[in-house]
Order: structure tokens, then sequence, then C-alpha cells
């Protein structure tokens, strides 16, 4: 979502508006430090008026509730609950990461507009600031829907280079990296062949 980043690619690929897709990871991870601040600064003045209903929670509110278990799943649902910032900040997240169930564009961006106006109006500045970030990236946020793509194999690849780069502990030269990088990831079958 970074702007040198977008320029770059508007100027090397035909119609780049139309292929970019913003990953829902990048998206959630935006929304998830948004919370996160609102946390941090509720959590300080709680923490000053004596409330320690915030201390230990911070994983909590970037987990997937239905990956705790369920005297966990209680105590979050009694704090998503709360008349709290942080439990409003959530609900906001979670409500925008719903936009990449959808299967049509039409309806999508009118869920993103429902969200939006709720996004701006909720007084929890750092989730303004997502909300018009967003907003500006919109059309490449959207194209998910056309696409129903993620880099989430790419990023894959990507860790497995910089495993092959950092147990090799370097190489003489670039060329003896690609390789490396070839004998690694070309999914080749090297098992000798068993004949009978």
């Amino acid at each position: 979502m970074w702007d040198p980043y977008l320029a770059s690619l508007q100027n090397h690929l035909p119609a780049a508006e139309e292929k970019i897709v913003f990953d829902k990871f990048h998206v959630a991870g935006h929304l998830g430090e948004a919370v996160d601040r609102v946390r941090r600064r509720e959590h300080k003045a709680l923490k000053a008026e004596g409330d320690e209903r915030l201390t230990g929670t911070k994983y909590d509110w970037l987990r997937n509730p239905t990956s705790m278990d369920g005297k966990q799943r209680r105590e979050f649902a009694e704090l998503r609950n709360s008349e709290l910032k942080t439990a409003r900040a959530w609900a906001l997240k979670e409500t925008a990461m719903s936009l990449y169930n959808y299967v049509y564009e039409k309806p999508a961006r009118k869920h993103f507009q429902w969200w939006y106006s709720w996004a701006v109006r909720s007084r929890l500045q750092p989730i303004k600031e997502v909300a018009r970030m967003l907003k500006r990236r919109f059309e490449n946020i959207i194209t998910y829907v056309r696409h129903q793509i993620t880099n989430a194999a790419s990023e894959s690849l990507n860790a497995k280079i910089q495993w092959v780069k950092y147990t090799a502990r370097g190489f003489r030269n670039k060329q003896n990296f690609i390789h490396a990088i070839y004998f690694h990831c070309g999914g080749l079958d090297l098992a000798p062949a068993l004949t009978k």
C-alpha cells in the first residue's frame, strides 16, 4: 500500500489499476495495529483509575476467537461485549475484514461504505486514520472480490528463500545463490528411480 510501490507498478505494468490486489493480511495488519493503539491508550487511562481489565489482553484482541479454548473465549466475550473503546475498535476491525467474504462487487462496495461511515464516526483516532487510508486504497482492495487471490504463496516462497540464505551463511557469488534457490524451491524430484 506504499505510494512509491504503486507508482512503480503503474509505470511498469499495463492496466495496473485493475490487477493490483491488496492482500487481506496487510489490511488486517493495519486494522490490528489500530486496535492495539486504541487498547494501549485506553489501558493507560484505565490503569490510572485502578482498572486492570486490559492488563495482559494485547494478543487476545489480535487473535481469532475460534483459536481460544472455552475459558479464554468466555473471558474475551466479556471484554468484547463491554463498553470499552477497545471492544468497539475490535468490532470495527472484524466487520471490515468481513469484506473478504463477499463474492460480488456491488454488495462488497455497499458494505465498505457502511463500514467506513461507522469508522469515521467512531471517535477512535487510530481507526479513523486506517479507515481513510483504506478508502484511498479501496479500488485495489475490492479487486480481491474479482481475483480471489492473496500473496500467501509468494510470501511462503520468500520465506523459503530467506531460509536458504540464512542456512548457507552466505554465498561466494550471486549465481551460487540463484542455483541454491532453484534447488530448494524448484520442486524437483531427486530421488533415484527404483527399477525392478
